[in-house]
């Protein structure tokens, strides 16, 4: 997989977003032919970059049901990078839609497996099979710029509505993902319950990032809840822009996604959002919105390091291996 340096924090100065760039999430209907799913997502992104957008966004496990019963057996090898077509027809269909149109692919999210050695009383060391919940950017001449494990895994449990335990098959990332694209600047990439930990925004934003990237799969109880209002939440604490991708809703599968992506302004202002169905949204982000953000409201300059940490210092930032 792609490695990338730690960046460091910038100063104010030049903008953060160096000129206006058009984003797209796509809120792709997946089902359980991977490679339909592969294919649909082709035609989606065509779709997306002939009305000039350069950054596109799919959802958390777009080339797969969502649920715990189907990570392994839809989850890919990756290492060592890049896999053969064999291993992940995923990378490649990904780095193939990316420089065929051009454009940066936030791949949302497909499992990964990793086979580690596990070492043993017995005389050979057994592998062992380890999944992970994965995310890869992708630049527009189809290279893999970064890899995002998703931090933290989607455990909860609300009586009487919905118990979900990602941690039974999955394994956590290791990482902050940050991630250059070079005529643009900085974006971060995390997935879905990762958005409800703010320390990564934080750190994203002292970094110098202009948009923080969410491919999701929230669902019909967290999503009504929180889903807008998280995107928000982050947006509104680092001035900076946030796009939230979701799945389409499919009332037919086991886990029913909330939908509803979203792009928020860094003044937490809502610029276009989906309904529940397959669709693509669109937004235009200018990094003068940014600075007028601060500006008017200027929480860069008043921060009380003296009184509370810097979360963003030590932080591990940067690709998973």
């Amino acid at each position: 997989m792609a490695t990338s340096s730690t960046p460091g924090p910038l100063t104010p100065g030049p903008l953060l977003l160096r000129k206006p760039v058009k984003i797209a999430c796509i809120q792709l209907a997946s089902g359980a032919d991977k490679a339909a799913n592969l294919s649909h997502a082709a035609d989606k992104v065509r779709e997306a970059a002939s009305s000039g957008v350069k950054i596109v966004v799919l959802p958390e496990c777009f080339n797969s049901p969502y649920g715990c019963d189907y990570f392994p057996s839809y989850a890919e090898e990756l290492l060592p990078s890049p896999p053969s077509p064999e291993q992940s027809p995923s990378f490649h269909a990904l780095s193939a839609m990316a420089r065929d149109n051009n454009v940066y692919l936030v791949g949302g999210s497909i499992p990964e497996l990793s086979q580690t050695t596990q070492s043993s009383t017995s005389s050979s060391d057994k592998p062992k099979p380890t999944y992970y919940n994965t995310s890869l950017t992708f630049s527009p001449t189809g290279t893999l710029l970064a890899t995002h494990r998703k931090i933290h895994l989607f455990d909860i449990s609300i009586p009487g509505k919905i118990t979900f335990r990602e941690s039974d098959v999955l394994s956590p990332g290791n990482t902050l993902t940050v991630v250059d694209l070079p005529e643009y600047g900085r974006i971060a990439v995390a997935i879905c319950y990762d958005i409800r930990f703010p320390e990564l925004a934080m750190i994203a934003a002292r970094q110098g990032c202009f948009a923080l990237v969410y491919p999701g799969a929230f669902n019909t109880t967290t999503g009504p809840l929180h889903w807008r209002l998280q995107g928000q939440a982050r947006a509104m604490d680092n001035q900076i822009y946030v796009a939230l991708c979701s799945p389409a809703r499919d009332t037919s599968a086991v886990y029913h996604a909330w939908g509803h992506s979203l792009v928020v302004d860094p003044m937490a202002q809502v610029l276009v959002e989906a309904d529940e169905k397959e669709t693509i949204v669109t937004a235009e982000l200018d990094g003068d919105k940014i600075e007028e953000a601060r500006k008017g409201i200027p929480l860069r300059d008043q921060r009380r390091f003296d009184v509370y940490l810097d979360v963003s210092k030590g932080s591990k930032t940067g690709s998973e291996p």
